[in-house]
């Protein structure tokens, strides 16, 4: 499945299984937690996508690269 983020007014992406409709809502909590966070921000505009996996979210940069990070 997917949702739309929206974050800093940049919209992406969110991919995940059914079951993970939970994760998607503790990432939008973690999201908020970091909103302060500016070296996250700097790096929020290069996201292409977010991959959430269990408790986990992979976010695709637009060269491939990806960062890890646990929202739970």
């Amino acid at each position: 499945m997917m949702r739309i983020i929206t974050f800093k007014d940049r919209s992406v992406p969110v991919y995940f299984k059914q079951e993970g409709t939970a994760s998607v809502e503790l990432l939008h909590h973690k999201l908020y937690e970091m909103e302060l966070d500016f070296s996250f921000r700097k790096k929020w505009k290069r996201i292409k996508s977010v991959e959430m996996v269990r408790d986990v979210a992979i976010f695709q940069y637009n060269d491939g690269t990806k960062l890890y990070l646990e929202v739970s």
